[in-house]
């Protein structure tokens, strides 16, 4: 049966959802788990907590998904779900996002040397990130890890448009700054 859902767009499993279909919500778990689970261990720096938010932020979507007015505005109203539950684990900890212990990608080159050099790039924009303030980082992450619009991030942190754009250029010109010896 999920098989044959798999195809379907959001609107459509959502719909299905919101009637009880328990197999169309599966299909959207297996379709935005692997997003959010993304974004989540990125703002967070860990798999633990990344994991618990996923789970916590699908049992309420499941919950309030009937609250849901356009079936096909799911996979952001899911990831803005998990967006918040990071920023309240982040306001539990009371201490920055830092991004150690995050699994480096697999380097283009398996040589000892690339994977070096990729570790070192991946130390460097770590530091980089850790230095910027709290609200530049999370609004970097939230833009360029979580795929999140400018407009979804102004209602996640409940500022401005223009305060987030403000963040995102901070954040960027900060990065390109700190990280002109990688170019």
């Amino acid at each position: 049966m999920v098989e044959r859902l798999a195809g379907a767009d959001d609107a459509t499993l959502v719909e299905r959802a919101q009637d009880g279909d328990v197999v169309a919500f599966e299909v959207l778990v297996r379709r935005y788990a692997p997003t959010a689970r993304a974004m989540a261990r990125r703002v967070l720096g860990g798999d633990a907590d990344a994991d618990d938010v996923v789970q916590e932020s699908f049992i309420a979507a499941w919950r309030s998904l009937r609250t849901l007015s356009d079936p096909g505005a799911f996979k952001g109203w899911l990831l803005r779900t998990a967006s918040r539950r990071c920023v309240d684990v982040l306001r539990r900890r009371r201490e920055s996002v830092t991004l150690d212990g995050v699994d480096v990608p697999a380097p283009v080159s398996t040589s000892p040397e690339a994977q070096a050099t990729m570790n070192a790039a991946v130390a460097d924009l770590d530091a980089a990130l850790a230095r910027l303030p709290d609200a530049v980082r999370r609004a970097w992450l939230f833009r360029e890890q979580a795929g999140l619009s400018y407009d979804e991030i102004a209602r996640l942190e409940q500022v401005g448009v223009d305060t987030v754009r403000g963040r995102i250029a901070r954040a960027r010109s900060g990065l390109v700054r700190e990280m002109g010896a990688w170019r």
